[in-house]
């Protein structure tokens, strides 16, 4: 249990002075300081319980007969890593994530469960906090600020306003999630208006999501409280954030990689560093081994031309300073909690050894501490709440002999246009067409027992195989089954159904790969090992099979997503997001 400064004061005082006695000592530490930029050689570090006493050039004083002494042997030593804005309600367990971060040297998580929330509301928030707790990483939590998209067709729960205020007194809990739906801020819909009052009444950080926003719109969203943006993409965008004030998060992550597009102008244009952050965004399971986390942003911007010392105060001090925890966490100084990090060069930027707390976690570049799965509730194992399905629960009616169908184009695996294809019925049934690669999409409600649906076509996806199903999806966690032929979507629906969730590729009634994800549908409760097994065999069986995308997988996840242009599956139906009427299968 972390104890606050407060209660810390007494015994950080002394053993400062040397009336009492330290439980560790790091001596010839090579010590990059985010408060001098600087690198200070042959520092002492004194730390007692979890946090810093004494940083100077001889902690002798503070050594006693049970202290232990840490040779570091002039390696580098910093602050521990942030990552200010992720999901870590994807794939796998918190506690298995944590394990991949802190051989990153990431030992703070700062998480918006946006997609348990959309699932199991307020009782999945709750289950979620408890699953982040007790382990040795610091998970922070903040309240999803973006649900629903959009009301008018959004079927994902929510919190209330009087259980965001209820979210928000517990420890761990900072404020608002990223407010991505910016329209509503600038409409000034009553709810999110409400919401953003609260949370500013109670000193709570909003983080923020302006892709799209600019000049007065943009003005409007930060004048209303929002102050960090992780969505630039270009340093014109950066820049103009943060000559309103805002705090930016360039992303570096699984969906997007920004670092390129932005360093090199920050440092050209001479830009202050001090409301830059790395951020993820969220990482899967073959990114996080082949690429890193915070740590490969580092390594990317110092190849980019950036400082060490610049990169590790983006990758600290600069979180903790935006989420108003400063006095505790972003430096080795005194008082600060002891999230320390040591490296044997600053080039790789891979921590040999860390500590959280002044509890060492990392040692040789292995996690030297148990972790320990906690126990989940049976009831969040149980949301994929649909009958088994029949090769007739897919079909299209048409009287028509030839009709022509609105098709959803996949231009990326994320972005889509309206598109157009001439079909043929068969009995009264429109059929797909591999041949043309014009595929059948459904989309279920699995959330509520609605048996609410609608099936369109799909365009361009470019994969010999039957049937490719998924029950993550953002933010509306529908079923979504894409399919070249109805029977082979039956046998993936119903393979997701009893599995309570995944991802699974079909083909001629064969189930090829699959990935299980029975908590909420969208977890994972496997070791990392195997979710990432199993996730490279997802793709690569979809890929192999002649896919056009390189990450198939994205596709079922954000055909749902309202934020995004331009058309969208839900299962209420096909939705024209710029627009916002449905779209009817056939003409």
């Amino acid at each position: 249990m972390t104890l606050s400064l407060a209660n810390s004061i007494s015994s950080l005082n002394s053993v400062a002075l040397g009336d009492k006695k330290a439980d560790l000592v790091l001596k010839n530490c090579n010590l990059l300081s985010v408060y001098t930029r600087e690198i200070i050689p042959k520092i002492q570090i004194a730390i007692i319980n979890d946090r810093i006493a004494y940083v100077g050039p001889n902690a002798v004083h503070t050594v006693g007969p049970q202290t232990d002494i840490v040779d570091v042997k002039n390696k580098y030593v910093s602050p521990g890593f942030a990552d200010p804005h992720l999901h870590i309600d994807q794939f796998m367990l918190p506690s298995e994530f944590a394990q991949k971060a802190l051989l990153c040297g990431v030992t703070s998580l700062f998480s918006d469960p946006i997609d348990i929330v959309s699932v199991a509301g307020y009782k999945g928030f709750q289950e979620f906090l408890k699953l982040g707790e007790d382990l040795p990483i610091r998970i922070f939590q903040v309240v999803p600020g973006g649900l629903p998209v959009d009301a008018k067709f959004s079927n994902s729960k929510t919190l209330s306003l009087l259980q965001e205020k209820s979210a928000i007194k517990h420890p761990h809990v900072l404020g608002l999630g990223e407010v991505f739906s910016w329209t509503k801020v600038i409409l000034r819909e009553p709810k999110t208006m409400k919401s953003l009052s609260t949370m500013l009444e109670c000193d709570c950080i909003i983080n923020g999501h302006t892709a799209g926003a600019n000049e007065k719109k943009l003005n409007a969203y930060v004048s209303s409280g929002i102050l960090s943006c992780h969505e630039p993409i270009n340093f014109d965008q950066v820049l103009e954030r943060l000559r309103l004030g805002m705090w930016i998060m360039i992303r570096e992550g699984s969906i997007r990689r920004d670092l390129k597009e932005i360093i090199p102008y920050v440092l050209s244009h001479g830009t202050y560093l001090n409301r830059l952050m790395f951020c993820s965004d969220g990482l899967d399971p073959l990114d996080i081994t082949k690429f890193g986390h915070i740590d490969h942003c580092i390594r990317e911007s110092i190849r980019l031309g950036l400082q060490p010392i610049d990169a590790v105060t983006m990758a600290s001090k600069n979180n903790f300073d935006y989420y108003n925890m400063g006095k505790d966490l972003g430096g080795i100084a005194p008082g600060k909690l002891a999230d320390i990090l040591i490296f044997n060069d600053l080039k790789s930027f891979k921590p040999n050894t860390v500590y959280v707390g002044g509890k060492l976690v990392v040692s040789n570049e292995k996690i030297v501490i148990p972790i320990k799965k906690k126990a989940i509730s049976p009831w969040i194992k149980k949301t994929v709440k649909l009958k088994k399905f029949t090769a007739n629960d897919f079909l299209i009616k048409s009287k028509k002999k030839d009709v022509i169908a609105n098709t959803i184009f996949m231009q990326t695996e994320i972005i889509t246009k309206i598109g157009s294809a001439k079909l043929h019925s068969n009995n009264g049934y429109v059929s797909a067409s591999l041949d043309s690669d014009i595929w059948k999409v459904a989309a279920f409600d699995r959330i509520h027992g609605t048996n609410r649906h609608s099936i369109g076509f799909l365009e361009n996806f470019g994969s010999d195989i039957g049937a490719f199903a998924s029950t993550w999806s953002f933010h509306e966690n529908d079923m979504i089954v894409i399919g070249s032929n109805d029977s082979d979507m039956a046998v993936a629906s119903n393979y997701l159904i009893k599995n309570q969730g995944g991802l699974v590729v079909v083909k001629s009634g064969k189930i090829l790969a699959s990935l299980p994800l029975p908590f909420a549908g969208i977890i994972s409760t496997d070791s990392f090992e195997k979710i990432s097994s199993n996730f490279e065999k997802i793709n690569n069986c979809i890929i192999d099979s002649g896919s056009k995308f390189s990450r198939p997988h994205l596709i079922p996840l954000f055909l749902p997503f309202l934020a995004l242009p331009s058309v969208r599956i839900l299962s209420g139906g096909i939705v024209d997001v710029k627009k916002r009427n449905y779209i009817q299968p056939i003409n």
